[in-house]
């Protein structure tokens, strides 16, 4: 089968690999296709995100959906020529965290494209049979791929509560904070803002359903709640020290900031904010236990997944795809098809 490979910081290739064996509890998956993560361009950047370093050839990708071509001894042959979207990460499913529910935090995780785990941007990959999730006929193959940073925005809601009637600022108009705006408006939010520089992300995530937009190119988070009751819940989507700190002084007291956005390994805090008005500041890890919530969201039509897509590439051209987004100020998410 067809890989592509990081051998080194800015240098993808694709070369050719052994066809995988799935395992007595595996299938395998003939892959349709891979939606680009900016953790995959950040990999290929700088071949490392915090203590996971790329030392070796890796595959990348973990945005993935395609079709079950083969299975192990132990799952049902039924399964052969199932449609499904792949759960990237499989946890060991016998320590702490994992029999508390929380197999997100586990520390035997083994998880597509994070060092020294290869990922999905190839022609098949295996997975356990456990995280290949069934998709409807409705579902299209992207769509399939990117419910994976769906189940980003999933998490991001439960971790701060959004429910009927909150109001939620979402900071970052980015393919993840536009599905988490997407996810608080279906779970009830009365007010979803989206904050962001980028005007093309803006009218996106305002066409796909956020209340209100904000370029705080032009306009601050203060302006733009004054008079206005603040926030409850800020997920902050971008990593962006100023965002974040702006966001969490927009919160109401007693809110919530959910921070999401990969940024820096050190971020400095408005303390005194924090303490005067009791919020609750919460990291995001992954998720657990989304994908038939994130299923649902898109079947029904409460989420847009396609409409994320705005660049499609072939496997060969996989390094292009890694730097898309720079490239073009009105991309949000390309998309990798392995069997082109």
């Amino acid at each position: 089968m067809r890989a592509a490979v990081l051998n080194r910081p800015g240098e993808v290739e694709v070369v050719e690999r052994p066809t995988p064996e799935p395992g007595r509890h595996e299938v395998l998956v003939r892959v349709r296709a891979v939606g680009v993560c900016g953790s995959d361009t950040h990999y290929y950047d700088h071949g490392r995100i915090g203590r996971f370093v790329v030392e070796a050839p890796l595959v990348l990708g973990h945005e993935s959906a395609g079709v079950i071509e083969a299975v192990g001894e132990h799952v049902d042959p039924a399964r052969i020529g199932q449609r499904v979207s792949i759960e990237p990460g499989v946890p060991c499913r016998r320590c702490t965290e994992c029999l508390a529910g929380r197999y997100n935090l586990c520390p035997d995780m083994v998880f597509y494209a994070t060092p020294p785990v290869d990922g999905s941007l190839a022609e098949l990959a295996v997975i356990d049979e456990a995280f290949a999730h069934p998709v409807p006929d409705g579902v299209s193959d992207e769509a399939a791929a990117l419910l994976e940073p769906l189940s980003v925005g999933i998490w991001a809601c439960r971790k701060g509560g959004v429910g009927p009637g909150s109001r939620v600022l979402v900071t970052g108009a980015g393919p993840i904070g536009i599905v988490a705006a997407q996810v608080a408006r279906a779970s009830g939010a009365a007010e979803v803002v989206v904050a962001d520089v980028n005007p093309h992300r803006l009218s996106a995530a305002t066409a796909l359903g956020a209340s209100r937009a904000v370029n705080t190119a032009e306009t601050s988070l203060e302006q733009a709640y004054a008079g206005r009751p603040g926030p409850e819940v800020l997920l902050e989507c971008s990593g962006h020290p100023g965002a974040t700190a702006d966001g969490i002084r927009a919160l109401a007291p007693a809110g919530v900031a959910v921070l999401v956005g990969m940024g820096g390994d050190e971020l400095p805090l408005p303390l005194s904010v924090v303490q005067e008005r009791e919020l609750t500041v919460t990291g995001t890890f992954r998720y657990a236990n989304t994908w038939p919530t994130a299923i649902a969201l898109v079947a029904t039509g409460q989420v847009d997944l396609d409409a994320l897509v705005t660049a499609r590439f072939p496997l060969a051209e996989a390094e292009r795809a890694l730097t898309a987004s720079r490239d073009d100020p009105r991309a949000l998410k390309a998309v990798i098809l392995p069997q082109q």
